[in-house]
């Protein structure tokens, strides 16, 4: 049985928990009529945008365009969010005390404060003055929030690949640059795979705060599709089930990647 096969167990195991906890705790213990009804017309509908549009299509619902956006803003994120942290990562272990003491109070600046508060700041305050727009800003927010940890993982990822490779690269003559590109962080990169992971799995959840500087977002579509409905809880686990899918789809991802990176070793 494949590690791919013991998730899916795992998950369907989980599924099951959920449900009969679902039915016993909350079916019978809240007196609530559910609406389960409405659901799929906030994720797909068949009919026209506008009264200018006479040809029936299928569209997407508001829960599903938030969907859409979260996965966009997670995945830009997560692209700058790796670039930013493999530049500090190597900047962490410089010889150049200005550059090591700068990358290090970023990233200390960035893990100390709440993600929140650098949403504000970053769209209050530097937005205004250049003029972002929401989703610019609070990808900037994520990437930059992200990169100080991925910074640290790829500080510690290099940290862990023998000093030896490194003079050994030297003595073959390559530069600094060639034989950290070439030789360290190949081997790092293996090594850091699990907490990568883990921490874009967290970028993705914690995406949900843009939902604060009205970014239609999942969370903002889940949370304006409340206040119409006042369907609480079927439009709050939909939601939940949405997150749930980007989150398991990438764990399912990293753990193919790790795969073959063991098949090629």
């Amino acid at each position: 049985m494949t590690f791919t096969k013991r998730s899916l167990i795992t998950l369907a195991v989980l599924a099951g928990i959920i449900a009969i906890a679902y039915y016993f705790f909350v079916t019978k213990g809240i007196t609530y009529i559910w609406h389960w009804e409405t659901i799929p017309q906030m994720l797909f509908y068949y009919g026209s945008k506008s009264a200018d549009d006479l040809i029936p299509s299928l569209h997407m619902g508001v829960l599903m365009m938030g969907f859409v956006l979260t996965l966009k803003i997670s995945i830009v994120s997560t692209i700058f969010g790796i670039i930013i942290g493999i530049i500090v990562g190597i900047a962490r272990l410089s010889k150049e005390p200005v550059t090591r003491g700068i990358s290090l109070a970023y990233v200390e600046l960035i893990r100390n404060t709440p993600l929140l508060v650098q949403i504000f700041i970053i769209y209050f305050f530097v937005g205004s003055m250049l003029r972002l727009s929401a989703f610019v800003a609070g990808t900037a927010a994520l990437s930059i929030f992200a990169g100080a940890y991925v910074g640290e993982i790829v500080r510690a990822g290099i940290q862990s690949i023998h000093k030896g490779q490194m003079e050994a690269s030297r003595s073959l003559g390559m530069s600094y640059t060639q034989a950290m590109r070439h030789i360290i962080l190949p081997q790092a990169l293996k090594r850091i795979i699990p907490p990568l992971a883990g921490q874009f799995i967290s970028l993705i959840k914690d995406s949900s705060l843009v939902s604060v500087i009205a970014l239609a977002d999942l969370m903002f579509q889940g949370q304006q599709a409340v206040a119409r409905t006042y369907y609480t809880f079927e439009i709050y686990f939909t939601v939940a089930f949405l997150y749930l899918i980007m989150t398991f789809s990438l764990s399912m991802a990293t753990q193919y990647i790790e795969r073959r990176m063991a098949i090629s070793d």
